[in-house]
């Protein structure tokens, strides 16, 4: 448009956002740029260009330039005028969510007046708010550390948050502030650590104003997060002495507004910390020189049998003793009778499951004295082991609730009752426990149906925790009634409903599917083939680290290979010197009846090497060109690819996989109209003919 000084002029989107638009250096005409569009990296390492993201239909605003933006706003915000730099402070903090406009401030040194203003100023009020809001914004590019801060700046952040008289907008910033800070640096987490009391934050979290509720909430998950392992142990024993726990379960999850999505992964964070503190005993096995354990595990004997036992073990002679104890622990399940603390080598679960049972005989003597007695009076082959069943009972819990993993940083799946409940863990290891005895008896399983019996607990935990039971209580009732005979009739249904996909029509369906589907994998694999695989030398000696790399011609028509240099990862065809032409080709062969198999076959053979091994006979001499696949994935596209070039069918268990999915996928696709209707077996009577075929419909009247 010919502007005078065009420079001082950008485009911006006149809707959402409303960010400039900017574009790279070769995206534009030859000669002078404006200062906005130029990127120098020293100046503006995150640079972004959009000119190419503007689409057809998009309404772009003519404006003042970034630059010209930043200046005008700088000397505004140190403007004696309230109105003035209130003014310009909320257009600041409305900018500063675009990068362009963001680098221009920063580089006038902007940050610094905003410091000036949070430093030095008395204001708590709108002035205040915006200014923070500004700050945030602008620290959101990342272009300054957190860690350039200086004390004063913090300190005032830190009143603010500590302060009962201040506007929330304001407290609900400088916990958004304080939030980002504390995992930028270690020095800055333990700043706000010791500032910022976990009982401030408690405060804040018993306020009825949900933002700065959130805001509270988010701070603390960030303290926990970047503290050690020893911090955030302190930590959550605090909270617990603060019933932090009833009052998320009571005034959080039960409150009458609706939980957000970031309320709700905060709460999942918290829940997975505090199972988490289960992972040090869950990973230590237990040490059979220990005498505390030890002291846990007789404990476990004493309460079961010492208080029926008329005569006091210590009256027996030690060998008697030993037998005696030994008996006891048999009874108790443990597969170690001699030495039960063998059993608990294993970790995990390790020590977490010794302390699952002590919790369930301490705290429920008279359930853990009933499950023991019960079956060391059942026949042998019937009674339900407690010590064995509570150890896979406390692995399986913790690989359903996550024990141990790192905290996910977009779930949001947290079980209410968790916060309804001290000592969650052990709450829900007693009630799984007496499950176990249940399924057990109901199933009337024998020691060989041991794992049969766990996986049926598993799913009846797994289904009644889908449910989100907002109790322990509630947990219990329905996981009980969810027996073994429920379980049955879920997996039935459940089987039928993909069984509906079974009806005589659906499988000539699938017939008729089956071989365009076939051909879809066939020329998969062909495609793999000429896109070739790296293949290491298998001498009869050692593996040798020399490579070699083989592709079919896109042509279909002849194998290259050849060998290559350790890092090359796909050379050329012209590159690969040797070849062999596929109409030579005579036969496949696989495991030990390859060549390089039988040469070994002296030795003690490796067997995944053998399940990765295939050859190529070619020629009229019958030469052999040997493989051995990297992977199981590639030995099946390999095998599945040259028996397709030799006119043979593809007998690789992937083929089945891949034919089953795409069946599965493509059967869906086409049942999707007949949705909640029923498929007969036998196609529907054609009607007879008419009787008379002299009939037409005469449109020149007009229906009345």
């Amino acid at each position: 448009w010919s502007l005078p000084n065009a420079e001082h002029y950008a485009l911006q989107y006149a809707d959402g956002r409303q960010t400039y638009i900017t574009e790279s250096v070769s995206g534009r005409p030859p000669g002078p740029q404006p200062r906005w569009l130029r990127t120098p990296p020293h100046r503006f390492p995150f640079s972004s260009q959009n000119r190419g993201e503007i689409k057809n239909g998009s309404i772009l605003r003519l404006t003042t330039s970034p630059d010209q933006e930043a200046e005008r706003l700088y000397s505004g915000i140190q403007s004696n005028n309230v109105d003035v730099k209130t003014d310009s402070l909320k257009k600041l903090a409305s900018l500063s969510q675009d990068v362009t406009f963001a680098q221009e401030f920063i580089n006038r040194n902007g940050l610094k007046q905003i410091f000036y203003i949070v430093e030095e100023g008395n204001n708590t009020g709108e002035i205040l708010a915006h200014t923070l809001r500004a700050f945030t914004e602008l620290m959101e590019h990342d272009f300054v550390s957190w860690e350039t801060l200086s004390a004063a700046f913090i300190k005032k952040i830190v009143s603010y948050v500590n302060m009962n008289t201040v506007d929330a907008s304001v407290q609900q910033l400088s916990l958004s502030i304080l939030e980002n800070m504390v995992p930028s640096s270690r020095l800055l987490f333990e700043l706000v650590k010791k500032e910022v009391t976990v009982d401030r934050l408690l405060t804040h979290l018993q306020v009825t104003n949900a933002q700065l509720q959130l805001k509270a909430m988010a701070l603390l998950i960030a303290l926990l997060l970047a503290a050690t392992d020893a911090e955030r142990r302190d930590m959550m024993q605090y909270l617990r002495e603060k019933n932090i726990r009833q009052f998320i379960h009571k005034n959080i999850i039960h409150s009458s507004e609706p939980l957000g999505d970031e309320m709700a992964h905060y709460l999942y964070v918290l829940q997975s910390v505090s199972l988490n503190l289960h992972e040090r005993r869950m990973r230590t096995s237990m040490d059979p020189y220990s005498q505390e354990q030890r002291e846990l595990l007789q404990s476990l004997r004493q309460t079961a049998f010492e208080s029926e036992s008329e005569t006091p073990a210590s009256n027996f002679s030690t060998e008697r003793r030993r037998s005696l104890c030994a008996k006891e622990f048999r009874k108790l399940g443990f597969m170690n009778n001699s030495n039960p603390a063998e059993d608990l080598r294993r970790a995990p679960p390790g020590l977490l499951a010794l302390d699952n049972m002590v919790y369930f005989s301490r705290h429920t003597p008279n359930a853990y004295s009933r499950f023991v007695l019960e079956n060391s009076s059942r026949e042998d082959k019937h009674e339900c082991p407690f010590a064995r069943s509570s150890i896979q009972l406390t692995l399986i819990l913790c690989e359903i609730l996550h024990v141990g993993e790192p905290c996910s940083e977009t779930a949001q799946a947290f079980y209410p009752m968790f916060f309804g409940q001290d000592h969650f863990f052990e709450e829900l290891f007693c009630i799984c426990i007496q499950l176990v005895n249940k399924t057990w008896k109901e199933m009337r399983a024998t020691q060989e149906d041991f794992d049969k019996v766990l996986q049926v607990v598993r799913e009846q935990i797994t289904r009644t925790l889908s449910l989100k039971p907002t109790s322990l209580e509630l947990f219990k009732t329905r996981v009980n009634a969810l027996n073994y005979s429920e379980i049955l009739k879920l997996r039935q249904t459940e089987r039928l409903h993909q069984e509906e996909t079974l009806a005589v029509p659906v499988l000539e369906l699938r017939e008729r599917l089956k071989p365009e589907l076939l051909e879809l994998i066939r020329q998969q694999r062909l495609l793999r083939l000429c896109e070739g695989t790296l293949f290491r030398k298998i001498s009869s000696r050692r593996r040798q680290d020399k490579l070699w790399y083989c592709r079919l011609s896109p042509n279909h028509k002849v194998l290259h290979y050849g060998d290559v240099e350790e890092g090359v990862h796909s050379p050329p065809i012209e590159s690969l010197p040797e070849k062999i032409p596929v109409a030579d080709m005579k036969a496949l062969l696989v495991g030990k009846e390859c060549p390089h198999m039988k040469e070994k076959s002296s030795g003690k053979q490796n067997k995944d090497v053998l399940e990765l091994a295939f050859s190529i006979v070619y020629d009229v001499e019958e030469y052999c060109l040997n493989f051995i696949a990297p992977t199981r994935y590639e030995f099946c596209l390999w095998t599945d690819g040259l028996n397709v070039l030799l006119g043979k069918e593809m007998t690789s268990e992937r083929t089945q996989t891949d034919l089953d999915v795409l069946l599965s996928m493509e059967l869906k696709l086409r049942l999707l109209d007949l949705e909640n209707i029923s498929i007969p077996d036998t196609p529907p009577p054609v009607p007879k003919p008419p009787s008379n075929l002299n009939f037409c419909y005469d449109f020149s009247h007009a229906e009345q």
